[in-house]
């Protein structure tokens, strides 16, 4: 996919991510939470470009570094979601300020990533954002999921908006 494309496609991920992790939203831990991962990762390892082959070595650390930083930060993301059990027993999530704080938190390592690349003269395609963003959302809804299924949820009479 052409840079442009990847941007975008990241944009409008983002924009309904942060969008929806805001608002109470009922949670549906049967839901193929893993399709949109997965669809992201996929466009994102067919990009020749992922690894810039002049420093292929380097590249491949920065890679690594950008995904082990966003497997902890996709952990981070999911354990700041508040959930509750509403009266009819349905699990609610919604994201808080810790959660807006691990975003803050996850785009300041991803630029200083870029910032390590770019002074290595490294080029760094969209690809591997978007690699990282597949990570980050699947790791993120695998802890909701877990903390869904297995933690004992305080009850809300009424859902809040």
């Amino acid at each position: 996919m052409t840079a442009l494309v990847n941007i975008v496609v990241i944009i409008a991920v983002l924009a309904l991510v942060v969008r929806r992790q805001m608002r109470a939203q009922r949670l549906d831990t049967e839901r193929r939470f893993w399709l949109l991962p997965l669809i992201l990762g996929v466009l994102a390892l067919r990009d020749p470009q992922l690894i810039d082959h002049d420093h292929a070595a380097l590249s491949a650390v920065l890679l690594g570094a950008s995904l082990v930083a966003v497997l902890a930060m996709g952990s981070v993301w999911g354990w700041t979601v508040r959930l509750w059990r509403a009266a009819d027993g349905s699990v609610w999530a919604k994201g808080t300020k810790a959660t807006v704080a691990a975003w803050v938190g996850m785009i300041a390592i991803r630029l200083g990533l870029y910032g390590i690349g770019s002074a290595m003269h490294v080029h760094q395609a969209g690809s591997a954002l978007m690699l990282g963003i597949a990570v980050m959302l699947l790791v993120r809804s695998l802890v909701v999921n877990w903390r869904a299924r297995t933690a004992e949820l305080p009850r809300q009479a009424a859902v809040i908006g």
